[in-house]
């Protein structure tokens, strides 16, 4: 049966400069919905082994991506949006928001990480990457639309940090172009690269001596993301599932037939899901004008709770100019993705 949560107040919530540009394309939608109470949570809760620390207190992002570098790895632009073959594994050193001892310890969820540097790693990328992940339960990240490297990294930042998440913090980071009008390109780039992101979850799952995965995919990241659990099943069937903990879909911008679908494709796989939605998204009301049909995000509650799935409808919570962020801008919505962690 699906699952989900009860009214409680909004809160203020940020929004990047980069995403104000989509307000003077989109138009305005009705408010309305409502999520989940909060409650106290564990931030160590399911991040048992030895070790296990947030991203504050040891800044590093591991990073799998599709992406080639741009340059020596010492300065921004870090990784451009050309596409690359197969996935490498990088390093990515991070600077907290506050820099002070205190900062490290108690970094506030309003202040924003950035990358520093990139330090790329020799070998075959998943399978590094499972060897660097061992020992710690993992947050793994797969952006969406229009993003560079450096806000997914961000992205990915603000959502462990916002949810306590102590242990690793990884990145799937595909050749998005960063621009309002690449739909078209970041669309066949992020499909691009469902083989890759196949081989990162067979070695993640896989590996003996790995732990727990945690997947958040934001937009257009869980189009990927849902094709490749259905190319991952048809390879290894329910091999791993078991180390799978929450599987958190964030504003899906799917094909709402596609997504149903897919659903259906990947079966045991869909009992790990919760969806986060908002019928007041404006970027997924551009993409539905896009592509021609409605996007998954943006249905009524009612809607996807019927496909058997959990829903965390922030409606009433997507704040700023575009409602696209509410799983890193809202306290109340980042609550929500906790608990989900903690249950999984």
């Amino acid at each position: 049966m699906p699952h989900s949560d009860a009214a409680f107040p909004a809160t203020a919530s940020r929004f990047r400069l980069s995403r104000r540009a989509f307000f003077a394309t989109l138009g305005l939608l009705p408010l309305g919905g409502c999520i989940g109470s909060t409650r106290s949570f564990n931030a160590h809760a399911g991040n048992t082994h030895a070790g296990a620390v947030p991203l504050a207190a040891d800044p590093t992002l591991h990073v799998i991506t599709t992406r080639r570098l741009a340059g020596n790895g010492r300065t921004a632009p870090f990784l451009d949006s050309t596409r690359a073959r197969e996935a490498r594994y990088l390093r990515a050193r991070l600077e907290a928001p506050d820099g002070s001892v205190f900062g490290q310890i108690n970094a506030l969820v309003g202040g924003e990480f950035a990358v520093t540097r990139v330090e790329p790693v020799e070998g075959a990328g998943p399978q590094a990457a499972a060897e660097a992940l061992r020992g710690r339960d993992t947050l793994l990240f797969v952006h969406g639309y229009n993003q560079s490297f450096e806000a997914a990294s961000r992205d990915a930042a603000q959502l462990s940090n916002g949810i306590g998440f102590a242990g690793n913090t990884a990145l799937f980071a595909w050749p998005s172009r960063g621009g309002l009008l690449d739909y078209g390109y970041d669309r066949e780039s992020a499909l691009l690269a469902r083989d890759p992101l196949v081989a990162l979850l067979a070695a993640l799952l896989q590996d003996p001596f790995g732990a727990r995965l945690h997947v958040v995919a934001h937009s257009m990241g869980t189009h990927l993301t849902l094709e490749a659990l259905r190319v991952y099943r048809d390879r290894h069937g329910e091999k791993g599932l078991d180390r799978l903990g929450a599987l958190v879909f964030a504003a899906p911008d799917i094909d709402a037939d596609v997504f149903r679908a897919g659903l259906d494709q990947i079966g045991p796989w869909r009992g790990r899901l919760t969806v986060i939605s908002a019928t007041n998204d404006r970027a997924l009301d551009l993409s539905r004008r896009l592509a021609g049909a409605a996007r998954a995000g943006a249905l009524p509650r009612a809607e996807l709770e019927s496909l058997g799935i959990r829903v965390i409808d922030a409606t009433d919570f997507a704040s700023g100019l575009v409602r696209h962020d509410a799983f890193v801008a809202n306290a109340d919505v980042r609550a929500a993705i906790r608990r989900a962690v903690e249950r999984a």
